[in-house]
């Protein structure tokens, strides 16, 4: 198998290591199911062609790349991707060509692009863990720092916005994120001070430190009781590095990005409607619905969530694929489900029925 990857070119099974092909192939379905169809999935119920072709090319190459992994399944799947699509396909996927990589139909720019963005949308993901703010919780904004983030267009800076649940991203720029603090390290200053550790230890979170010229670590502080500049070591201290009150900040290498979680009554009330759509999907799988299948919807709450349903209505309409939105309770008997933050009861049925 010749698999392209992250600057890496196999050739395993000419090597006679399915294990390192098996891992590259696990990497690529993870990369089509968990990114590529996630993302699409929108221009998938709209038809786009360009998007359901892509999905097909890349399901065939897949299938043929699997054949020797599971050859059954791949059977399977072949008669049903191929066979019954084009009658000329070959009788199995076993007789199917081997599929030939074309570097040249690789687009350097695009790769190294979606790259970046996919490692801040994982960075946003760590830092809304952090701050225990759920991704249904929109927030006002990102600022980000990765290389070359003034070339990255906005088509791709779409994504990292819908990822992240935030209405606008920026670079980092010059604010003031973070705030700096230093804590003295009480062990280390009390083998060279002694009782003088704490007078030294105050001077040292009071600091900063200064680094003393043609001494590396080594650092200058000011006790302030005797005015007395004291000589220390950078293992007697450490650097605490925090986010500004009302953000949350992540890195990892060259890559930062920063959350503002400071909530509007907008931003809590679409956060509601969020909330609401994530029950509704739930109700409909529960309920056996296809996901292409039209629904009629029916709810009831009290404020201020009824305001944020009304407010959010036609997103609520287009992402739950209802037809009928109607505040109150149904006159037909229909199961009803309900949320507890926020407290919302509604009911639904398949559009038509």
């Amino acid at each position: 198998i010749k698999l392209i990857g992250t600057g890496e070119r196999m050739d395993a099974l000419e090597d006679f290591d399915p294990t390192r092909a098996g891992r590259r192939l696990t990497e690529l379905v993870d990369d089509l199911s968990n990114w590529y169809v996630r993302r699409s999935r929108r221009r998938f119920w709209e038809g786009d062609p360009a998007a359901l072709a892509t999905l097909h090319e890349c399901l065939e190459v897949v299938t043929k790349l699997l054949a020797p992994f599971v050859p059954f399944l791949t059977e399977e799947v072949h008669e049903r991707l191929a066979r019954d699509v084009d009658p000329e396909a070959a009788d199995s996927v076993h007789l199917e060509s081997w599929p030939v990589a074309d570097p040249t139909a690789v687009n350097g720019d695009l790769t190294w692009q979606m790259a970046a963005i996919r490692r801040l949308v994982e960075l946003g993901r760590s830092a809304r863990v952090e701050a225990k703010v759920k991704t249904r919780q929109p927030l006002a904004k990102a600022l980000v720092s990765t290389p070359g983030w003034d070339a990255i267009p906005e088509d791709l800076r779409a994504h990292l916005r819908e990822e992240l649940n935030v209405r606008e991203v920026d670079d980092v720029g010059s604010e003031g994120l973070v705030v700096r603090s230093h804590k003295a390290n009480y062990r280390s200053l009390g083998k060279k001070f002694g009782q003088r550790t704490p007078s030294i230890a105050k001077a040292i979170e009071s600091g900063p430190p200064t680094a003393v010229a043609g001494k590396p670590d080594t650092f200058q502080v000011s006790v302030a009781d005797t005015g007395e500049r004291v000589e220390i070591d950078a293992e007697d201290f450490t650097v605490v590095d925090r986010p500004t009150e009302g953000w949350t900040i992540a890195s990892s290498g060259s890559d930062t990005i920063a959350l503002d979680l400071e909530l509007t009554d907008d931003l809590r009330a679409d956060g509601m409607v969020r909330e609401l759509i994530r029950g509704i999907q739930e109700a409909r799988k529960s309920s056996g619905l296809e996901v292409t299948d039209r629904i009629e919807l029916w709810w009831q709450a009290d404020e201020p969530a009824a305001t944020a349903v009304r407010d959010g209505a036609e997103l609520l309409a287009r992402e739950v694929l209802a037809v009928t939105l109607d505040e109150g309770a149904p006159a037909a008997p229909l199961a009803e489900h309900s949320l507890a933050d926020p407290p919302i009861r509604f009911w639904l049925r398949e559009a038509g029925t």
